[in-house]
């Protein structure tokens, strides 16, 4: 039985391991090297003069070929031409094209467009960097972060990572200063109706709500929780924390609802448990951020949510 093209290509890419950055570059540039060529595809054809690496490979020519699938982040900056193993595996990449080639005509496009949607794969799997530098404040340092967030969120329409990440770092703060089983934690894309939940996070009376997007559909939230004898706090970016202030004036509940930047709720916890020694401010942070994985890990499929702690 004749497999698919895809199935070739899965089963090419898992036996050698093709997922990272170089192997990918290699890939995607080789396909586009030997479209027009004649088989049977010889692999001394495409060595450098001094055979130590794969002619026509170069950060410039992946750059244009991803960007005619709309990828536009850098996979490599030297497009893989140094990369330790890649002439192993453009000679068994050759091998594969010409015993494929014998049974049926090699659809380079169709492979092409593969080995562009597994680099596209990559990139939503990297995980987002909180890189802290203590020469900056630590809300500085975490308005890089969601910088990353909200540009991987660009880069993938429909998505909403940044509401996300929001999210499971104010449960990792409440994790790390309240009981365990205090609250309930579930995954972001869980709405509050189907849970029977008045706001994303119940604390005894306080009623959290996490947003990127403060509108009036929150607002009627909050004013549920109030009728309930609850106090709602809303948590969102800090560019839209006079957004929310603003609906709630116009809904007649000024004065009546908490609203915090994530920011200054992140960084005022690491002070506090730091005991205001910068020497023990990255500890501090490092334990959130070590929470919110553990958090990411049971609460959502998705693994590129993690973020790394680098401290410089």
């Amino acid at each position: 039985m004749m497999i698919s093209t895809e199935e070739r290509l899965k089963a090419f890419q898992e036996e050698n391991n093709i997922y990272t950055k170089g192997p990918l570059s290699l890939v995607v540039q080789f396909t586009r090297l030997v479209q027009d060529k004649d088989f049977p595809l010889n692999p001394d054809d495409f060595q450098t003069s001094s055979k130590g690496q794969v002619a026509g490979l170069g950060g410039g020519n992946l750059k244009k070929i991803l960007k005619e699938y709309g990828i536009n982040q850098q996979l490599s900056a030297e497009g893989g031409r140094t990369s330790r193993g890649n002439m192993g595996l453009m000679i068994k990449y050759v091998d594969f094209l010409n015993i494929w080639n014998e049974e049926e005509a090699v659809d380079f496009l169709i492979v092409e467009k593969f080995w562009a949607e597994q680099v596209r794969e990559y990139f939503r799997n990297q995980p987002f960097v909180l890189n802290v530098d203590m020469s900056k404040t630590i809300g500085a340092n975490l308005d890089e972060l969601f910088e990353q967030v909200k540009k991987r969120q660009r880069q993938n329409p429909g998505t909403q990572y940044l509401g996300t990440v929001l999210q499971h770092l104010v449960a990792a703060k409440l994790c790390l200063i309240m009981p365990e089983n205090a609250f309930e934690i579930h995954g972001a894309s869980v709405a509050d109706a189907p849970t029977e939940r008045s706001g994303d996070f119940v604390i005894n009376s306080t009623i959290i709500h996490c947003t990127t997007m403060p509108g009036a559909l929150l607002i009627e939230k909050c004013k549920a929780n109030l009728r309930a004898g609850c106090h709602p706090v809303i948590i969102t970016i800090f560019e839209r924390v006079h957004t929310a202030l603003n609906l709630a004036e116009d809904a007649g509940l000024a004065g009546r609802v908490e609203v915090w930047d994530i920011q200054q709720f992140l960084s005022s916890n690491v002070y506090e448990h730091s005991l205001f020694d910068e020497s023990k401010r990255n500890s501090t942070l490092s334990d959130i951020i070590g929470r919110y994985n553990k958090i990411v890990l049971e609460a959502e499929t998705d693994p590129s949510l993690r973020i790394e702690f680098e401290a410089r």
